[in-house]
């Protein structure tokens, strides 16, 4: 027994080493950065070890608006893109004989570049002295006023984002809930037609709990995904986020590293540390909620 439990730690090695490297020691590194105060990025030097810098982040107001920026997108675009994905997917798997079409066609945007799709949301949204673009004439239909979605109010460019987010998130999610619903057991459904039983009915007491999994799963990265956000917010409003009002807290990480205020490494640090402290903290939260909803 001895030898075949060193045996599984021999082949489990490659991957503690890459592990170790790539995420332990780099994780070191960073905490052991957001402790340095008055850190010199040209001396490699420092004047002392304490809680300065997070003191420094997060009363930064650059910070607290990438936090609130961030926590608004999360909010509305993970419930909402995991709702539609799932709405999507359902309708798809009606339709067996087509759900390879549409499949294809609604990845196309998942496997699209990130920058492109921005420029045609840019030319979607933005207005100009020549046109106040596409959807701005649509909403004239409708009586509804022009509005600068990329250079006006913050509402308006937040809406942007959000809508942006879950075009680029959705595809992914409706493969998977497609792939998952195609893998629930048709026995239940077909015992709960001769029961008798409603779609809707169905719907609610066999497929969503079957397959709640791949839902949570959904759900967990959609949050990670969302608080990591940075190239969308990027691709729409440009490379000085601060000054549109827009940086994500990935994106104040990165100015304070290689920005126009970059060369600050122990800030750009101690602001990393908090966004893993966030995510940890709502992964946890999401995972006990689950379990203990499962036990119920």
């Amino acid at each position: 027994m001895e030898r075949m439990s060193k045996k599984a730690w021999l082949y489990l090695l490659p991957a503690l080493l890459l592990l170790a490297a790539f995420l332990v020691y780099p994780l070191i590194d960073v905490t052991l950065y957001s402790l340095e105060e008055c850190y010199n990025f040209a001396s490699q030097t420092y004047q002392g070890v304490g809680l300065y810098n997070y003191s420094y982040v997060l009363h930064d107001p650059y910070f607290l608006q990438a936090v609130e920026n961030t926590f608004v997108l999360v909010v509305i675009t993970v419930p909402l893109s995991t709702l539609l994905a799932l709405l999507i997917s359902t309708a798809l798997a009606a339709v067996p004989k087509l759900q390879q079409l549409f499949q294809t066609v609604y990845f196309l945007p998942y496997v699209t570049n990130t920058l492109a799709v921005g420029l045609v949301f840019m030319v979607l949204f933005q207005r100009t002295e020549y046109t106040d673009g596409l959807v701005n004439l649509m909403l004239s239909w409708f009586g509804a006023g022009p509005v600068d979605f990329i250079n006006g109010p913050h509402w308006a460019k937040m809406f942007v984002l959000c809508f942006y987010t879950v075009w680029v998130v959705l595809p992914f999610k409706i493969l998977v809930l497609t792939s998952a619903l195609a893998s629930v057991d048709r026995t239940y459904y077909r015992a709960a037609r001769v029961d008798g039983t409603s779609r809707t009915r169905i719907f609610f007491r066999i497929t969503l709990p079957m397959i709640r999994p791949m839902i949570v799963y959904l759900v967990i990265t959609g949050f990670i995904g969302a608080f990591k956000a940075y190239s969308d917010a990027v691709a729409l409003f440009g490379t000085d986020l601060n000054a549109a009002g827009m940086n994500t807290i990935v994106g104040y990480v990165y100015d304070m590293l290689y920005g126009d205020s970059g060369g600050y490494p122990s800030y750009a640090s101690a602001a990393a540390i908090l966004l893993f402290a966030i995510v940890l903290t709502i992964t946890c939260i999401n995972l006990l909620v689950t379990r203990r909803d499962e036990r119920a």
